[in-house]
């Protein structure tokens, strides 16, 4: 499991298949890069006052679809075991409006498989260190930031091709 989930423990701990503990964490991420080549990473700088306000979601949901679009192309083009990752947790984005993540609870299927991507957090992939080496800077920000002094915060996503 990541600690980024546990320690303290994000709210959306649990609640739906793309987050701890139901993922395969960092040792299972490590696991999985043995098998891909090639990485696709994204960032989006998006205006801070959106990120703290109702439009969050629908910004997460953007960035979610984005990347299950570049996984579904490059799976159509030859790499069939591609996959995505992004920020934010699926049940909040795509499922807010249900009490509980219906695979977990009833063994069901997913209400959006074409678009929902686990968790990059929960692989326990370090965003920050992700971006550095893409030559990135990352504005870090909070519930308590300034929008007037950090006008921009980035979310980021993952495709591995392979």
């Amino acid at each position: 499991m990541a600690n980024l989930c546990s320690e303290p423990r994000c709210e959306s701990y649990g609640l739906s298949t793309s987050c701890p503990p139901n993922v395969s964490g960092p040792s299972g991420f490590r696991e999985l890069l043995k098998n891909f080549k090639h990485a696709i990473v994204i960032k989006i700088d998006v205006p801070l006052d959106i990120l703290l306000s109702s439009e969050r979601s629908g910004i997460m949901r953007l960035l979610h679809e984005i990347v299950a679009g570049i996984e579904q192309a490059a799976v159509k083009t030859g790499s069939p075991s591609s996959k995505a990752f992004a920020g934010g947790s699926c049940k909040k984005i795509f499922c807010h409006d249900y009490e509980d993540c219906r695979v977990l609870t009833e063994g069901g299927e997913c209400r959006n498989p074409r678009h929902a991507r686990p968790s990059m957090s929960g692989f326990g992939i370090n965003v920050s260190k992700l971006m550095h080496a893409a030559g990135w800077t990352m504005n870090r920000y909070n519930s308590e930031a300034d929008p007037d002094t950090t006008s921009t915060a980035p979310i980021c996503g993952l495709i591995l091709i392979g």
